[in-house]
């Protein structure tokens, strides 16, 4: 199966998963409030429907257009924009009828079902595949750092990332994530350790930047496979190879290895190979723009066989993955919160690494793996909750926001108000996407 068809069929396999699982969080307390529903749809219908059938009082449908979902529920004013039925007096089975409290249940019903899958999916995910993570404490020499920002803040390759806003990490992973929204890094050169302070842009220039690695780990030059290209096409060099020296020059990471050739242009050298617990040295060619035409390759188990970091494997019991599930959606949840505070905040620059559908496509890998693609489906379980709940018309926060006011001042919004708000939500809204998967093509385009 192709690649980008295995990606494909794991990202419309869980926004519809989501979706559904969302509108239910809204069709459930609605049926339970005795609130008719019109519609549940998985994507939206404009014009016409892939699938529908009526069941009771509710239309069930698969839309044409997979944007998202709804369910369309009687006496209230939503996307579908539908103000005819605001016209008659109120009917008890109307949304409009029923007490604010059973309407805020409605409307938290959805982001509710979110949060509560994504912590079933940690729970249950980490029960059944446990963890497995590369420990910071076994990297010895440091990380391979080549990102223009980072050089410009003086950290340098071989430098070792200890701790983040004085934290420190077990997991290699952890590390990673929250470095997006670091305010301070402490890096240690020579067993002198120092605090750098991020620039206040940092993840903007990131995003504008060509370069968008950020502390990478060191691996051996491994080889995977020799460029048909290649001046050392015919040479006795084999896949799984790892090379240990070049021209008498020793190589231990492959960030070494340009340097290296760079000097030793247009020249024939002797190179040493790792092969079979044994070493080899093999003539090689260097051609003139100092390459030696060969791709490099190797899994992360090979490069803890061979001693470059260690690999942590953990398994939980049942009752355990309980806590461990609760604590990584809570480590989930705030640093989602805190990504979406500097998106909001204009001079971090983060905004401008916003991205749309095919960010989100891009994320889910080219391969079939179920312990990813749940890790990825809770993550964005807890994505969509947390945008839902922000505070526009057109979504759920903002019905919250208005039904919060009215049961604080006892003042329900009236319906044209209500019309109004929800227009200039879908506007903004609107704008929201465009602006997202605009930063899509436009990555796509120039980088």
């Amino acid at each position: 199966m192709s690649p980008i068809l295995i990606q494909a069929l794991q990202f419309l396999l869980s926004l519809s998963l989501l979706i559904v699982l969302h509108e239910l969080g809204h069709f459930i307390p609605a049926k339970a409030f005795k609130t008719r529903v019109e519609k549940f749809y998985l994507f939206f219908d404009i014009n016409f429907s892939l699938f529908k059938k009526k069941i009771g009082d509710t239309v069930y449908g698969i839309g044409w257009l997979p944007l998202g979902g709804y369910v369309k529920i009687a006496g209230m004013i939503d996307e579908s924009m539908d103000t005819d039925q605001m016209s008659g007096p109120p009917q008890p089975w109307e949304f409009r009828s029923k007490p604010a409290w059973q309407r805020l249940i409605i409307m938290l019903g959805g982001v509710t079902v979110n949060f509560l899958v994504a912590l079933v999916i940690y729970i249950f995910a980490s029960y059944a595949f446990g963890d497995a993570y590369i420990s910071t404490k076994s990297i010895k020499d440091g990380y391979e750092v080549t990102n223009p920002v980072l050089l410009d803040l003086g950290i340098q390759t071989g430098d070792n990332l200890v701790a983040i806003d004085g934290q420190t990490y077990d997991s290699f992973q952890e590390l990673r994530r929250n470095l997006i929204t670091a305010e301070q890094i402490t890096v240690e050169r020579d067993g002198q350790q120092r605090t750098v302070t991020l620039p206040e842009d940092f993840l903007g220039q990131l995003s504008t930047g060509e370069d968008i690695s950020l502390f990478e780990l060191r691996f051996p030059f491994i080889v995977r496979e020799v460029s048909d290209s290649s001046l050392n096409k015919g040479a006795d060099i084999l896949k799984g190879d790892v090379i240990q020296a070049i021209g008498g020059t020793p190589v231990r990471f492959f960030d070494q290895v340009a340097p290296i050739l760079d000097t030793l242009k247009n020249k024939k050298v002797p190179v040493t190979v790792q092969r079979d617990g044994q070493s080899l040295d093999i003539p090689l060619e260097i051609d003139a723009e100092g390459k030696l035409g060969i791709y490099p390759g190797g899994s992360y188990n090979r490069f803890a066989e061979l001693g470059y970091f260690d690999t942590v494997i953990r398994e939980y019991g049942f009752w355990e993955s309980f806590g461990v599930g609760m604590n990584k959606f809570t480590n989930q949840l705030s640093g989602y919160w805190l990504q979406l505070k500097k998106i909001f905040t204009p001079s971090t620059g983060a905004y401008k690494g916003v991205g749309g559908f095919k960010a989100i496509f891009d994320i889910f890998p080219d391969f079939w793996s179920w312990q990813g693609f749940w890790s990825i489906t809770a993550f964005l379980s807890i994505m969509l909750a947390v945008l839902n709940l922000l505070p526009i018309p057109a979504l759920d926060g903002g019905h919250v926001m208005f039904l919060l006011y009215e049961m604080i001042t006892g003042r329900k919004p009236s319906d044209k108000f209500m019309e109004y708000a929800q227009m200039v939500g879908f506007f903004l809204l609107i704008a929201l996407v465009l602006f997202a998967n605009g930063n899509d093509i436009y990555k796509w385009l120039f980088r």
